[in-house]
């Protein structure tokens, strides 16, 4: 075998399991790994501003594309705790990412070393599995396990931790042997899904919630297909947005408390049956359950057995990859349908088409300072159907899903769970990366803008162009839409007097200057007939700069977006449209 260092055996893993580029920031623990980086030339990098930044680099890349993990690395010490709200972001969302820290020596392990902490142990709850290698041997080895927890089960990320003499060590390996070890996925039985498909072919008005599950395994065409024989319309969760086109007729619309649609909220209340595939019951999707259960038979299908039941006892639960589960109920609808005994779904497929075209929210206001929904609606006819968006939480986030359209999987690109502001910035980011052509939107408030603004310059410097649609209010505004209940707007103002910019206009930060000062694009619109030309013109400048194009748009400061306690009590603070309803017409696909 040959002989060479055990970080080296670590770069030849990765190569093996398929990585191409990390995003990281050296350092002097990991310098080892970025010396056997170098030597081999086969891995890219791209060094990110800050070591948060460098996480949700990583998650955008594995966001992206199916198949893909994004590897973030890292010196010890404060590198390793600054990449905890990526692993915690990542983990909450079923996303693997692999973080490699750098550590002191093992002879200063627990000494108080300077920049040595026991990030093994800070990782662990936010992790599948985080651990310091001790033993220079079992470096390559770890690696392996490690894509094979993350691809495993639920999936999820994993940090490594590689003391400096563990890294430079020399040991036997033989990278031309070495194989990616084995993956395992449960899967569903014939006789679980005819008893799910037996419970749904009972109900009168069923729906399929689909979950982010869908799309990690890949099994969104398979979704598809299963609605469309079966008749039955689909609910994505914010996370199985683009599992199935908006504008498909079985589209049903999403629902929940925030992000969420008219329609898809009704609809949900209509429904008598369930069948959750690969998607948590996340309470910003449910609100009580008593209220979500109410009249409702589940199923719940879910790779994570303990999953099943965490929120709520389904009435059938089923343990299974979303992608196998499917596989089954297509087989088992298939026999079905052949022999007749699939109910006939059309009346009930119209009822939600019905409610899709008649229960709509207002966008076409021409007010100054601009309304966001103009924003979102203006979003709407700029960008086609291979857009991709990217966000991360906060009212924009909120609107963005109320008002704008994604029609395929991996489109919507967005932090569920865990929602760390600055989160949007460096994951387009990783997008790009992942994909060099896909049209990408990023959509931020001013103070999600703000956290991890830095990153740009990875923008500007590694030529990774998109569009970044910034939705200025000076304001913290979904936290101020909160303090509504304690009679305050307390300390969520961002608006000052910019003395170096009184252009502005009391709006605080000149973000266009900042923009262009990190070497990229900007452009500010106060006025809502300019946003189309601006979208277009930020689309041209990214193309022509190759670099992050800034739109920010100056909103009203205060504007409150739909949301409520309960799916059947949201409360709308602008107005509605509620169109005349066309007959129905069964629905047929």
């Amino acid at each position: 075998m040959a002989r060479m260092t055990a970080i080296e055996a670590a770069v030849h893993v990765l190569e093996k399991e398929g990585v191409t580029v990390c995003f990281g920031v050296p350092g002097a623990a990991i310098n080892p790994f970025y010396a056997a980086l170098f030597r081999r030339g086969t891995i890219g990098h791209v060094l990110a501003r800050h070591v948060e930044g460098a996480s949700h680099m990583a998650e955008g890349y594995t966001r992206a594309r199916a198949g893909n993990i994004g590897v973030c690395v890292g010196t010890s010490g404060p590198a390793g705790t600054d990449m905890i709200t990526g692993l915690y972001s990542a983990w909450a969302d079923s996303i693997p990412i692999l973080c490699l820290t750098g550590q002191a020596p093992r002879a200063r392990l627990y000494k108080e070393d300077f920049q040595a902490v026991d990030i093994e142990s800070i990782a662990k709850p936010v992790t599948k599995w985080a651990v310091t290698v001790r033993e220079p041997g079992q470096v390559p080895y770890t690696v392996a396990q490690a894509f094979q927890t993350m691809r495993s089960g639920r999936p999820g990320p994993v940090l490594i931790d590689l003391p400096l003499d563990v890294q430079t060590a020399e040991i036997e390996f033989d990278p031309d042997t070495y194989h990616p070890l084995p993956v395992y996925k449960p899967r569903a039985t014939r006789a679980q899904a005819e008893k799910a498909l037996a419970m749904l072919n009972a109900a009168e008005r069923p729906l399929i919630v689909a979950g982010g599950g869908i799309i990690n395994a890949d099994a969104c065409e398979r979704l598809v297909e299963f609605a469309e024989l079966t008749g039955v319309p689909v609910i994505p969760t914010l996370m199985g947005w683009g599992a199935i086109p908006d504008d498909h007729p079985l589209m049903a619309g999403m629902a929940g408390l925030q992000t969420a649609h008219r329609y898809g909220n009704a609809t949900l209340l209509q429904s008598d049956f369930v069948l959750g595939i690969g998607n948590r019951w996340a309470n910003r999707h449910t609100g009580s359950v008593d209220v979500y259960t109410r009249g409702r038979t589940f199923v719940h299908v879910d790779i994570e057995p303990t999953q099943i039941g965490r929120v709520f006892m389904p009435d059938y639960g089923i343990v299974s990859d979303a992608a196998a589960a499917l596989d089954l109920f297509l087989s088992v609808a298939e026999e079905w349908k052949t022999a007749g005994t699939l109910k006939d779904r059309s009346a009930w497929a119209a009822d939600c088409a019905r409610r899709k075209r008649t229960m709509l929210r207002r966008t076409d206001f021409d007010a100054t300072p601009i309304k966001p929904q103009r924003v979102y609606e203006e979003m709407n006819r700029a960008f086609g159907p291979d857009t991709c968006y990217v966000s991360t939480i906060g009212l924009s986030q909120i609107a963005g899903a109320q008002f704008l359209h994604v029609y395929k999987p991996r489109h919507w690109i967005n932090c569920g769970q865990a929602g760390p502001l600055g989160w949007t910035l460096p994951a387009a980011l990783g997008v790009r990366v992942a994909d060099p052509r896909r049209p990408i939107v990023a959509l931020s408030g001013d103070y999600d803008f703000q956290f991890l603004i830095e990153e740009l310059a990875v923008g500007a410097q590694f030529k990774l162009p998109y569009v970044h649609v910034l939705v200025n209010n000076a304001y913290l505004g979904l936290i101020r839409q909160a303090q509504r209940a304690f009679q305050m707007d307390f300390q969520v103002q961002l608006a000052f007097e910019n003395i170096n910019a009184p252009h502005t206009a009391g709006y605080g930060v000149d973000h266009v200057a900042v923009a262009e000062g990190f070497g990229c694009k900007a452009i500010r619109v106060t006025d809502p007939d300019r946003l189309a030309s601006a979208f277009a013109d930020a689309q041209a400048m990214a193309q022509q700069h190759q670099v992050p194009v800034v739109v920010e748009v100056i909103l009203e400061r205060v504007t409150n977006i739909a949301m409520g306690p309960e799916i059947d009590a949201v409360t709308e603070f602008e107005e509605v449209l509620d169109l005349p309803e066309p007959a129905l017409d069964p629905v047929h696909v």
